[in-house]
């Protein structure tokens, strides 16, 4: 139980530092069109040289606490530039710590921010979701397919009573399936799956 109230307090200071970043990286991106593609997302991440992994990860955890753009795009942009297996890597990691993220800032300011972040139609549209007692079951369910709003059902879960272990189990457990439905996406061609996700 300490082990897990350390580890909320962290991801807070961490999901503090992000958030301050990310509203810094919106900006010049929207004014950069850096969301417009992966390939704009490709071009920017490459000017880090050898921190452009890093640079990656960091860009992914970003766009899952705060989903200003698909997270499809970002998936497919990081295979694109290192491959299958890097590429899963990086991102698997960044969504998962981004989930995490995001679990622990609808635990600290509740509705607030995801009504701030999604609006409230959204909000009232899954949250009625939590009075189902299989919540963790359709949760589950949710994350393990991709066309799921996942961003949004971490935010949701969050204002439930499920424990952090049990949260970032299903995450690890259940994230591999849907980055690697992204990640083939490359094989059954770029431009038709940009516009599918989109």
């Amino acid at each position: 139980m300490a082990k897990e109230s350390n580890l909320s307090k962290h991801l807070n200071i961490l999901s503090i530092i992000i958030i301050s970043l990310l509203v810094i990286l919106v900006i010049l991106g929207y004014r950069n069109g850096l969301f417009d593609s992966p390939d704009r997302i490709e071009e920017f991440i490459s000017s880090f040289g050898v921190w452009a992994p890093v640079a990656f990860l960091t860009f992914q955890i970003f766009q899952v606490c705060l989903p200003v753009i698909p997270g499809g795009i970002v998936l497919l942009a990081g295979v694109l530039m290192f491959g299958p297996v890097e590429g899963f890597i990086l991102n698997y990691v960044g969504v998962s710590l981004g989930s995490f993220i995001t679990f622990n800032l609808s635990k600290k300011y509740g509705k607030k921010i995801i009504v701030s972040l999604f609006g409230k139609k959204k909000y009232d549209k899954y949250v009625v979701k939590l009075e189902d007692k299989r919540y963790n079951v359709f949760f589950a369910l949710a994350i393990l397919f991709p066309i799921a709003p996942d961003a949004l059902l971490c935010y949701i879960t969050g204002l439930s009573n499920m424990s952090f272990k049990k949260f970032a189990t299903i995450i690890l457990l259940a994230k591999p399936l849907t980055i690697s439905f992204y990640s083939f996406g490359i094989y059954f061609g770029y431009e038709d799956f940009i516009n599918f996700i989109k």
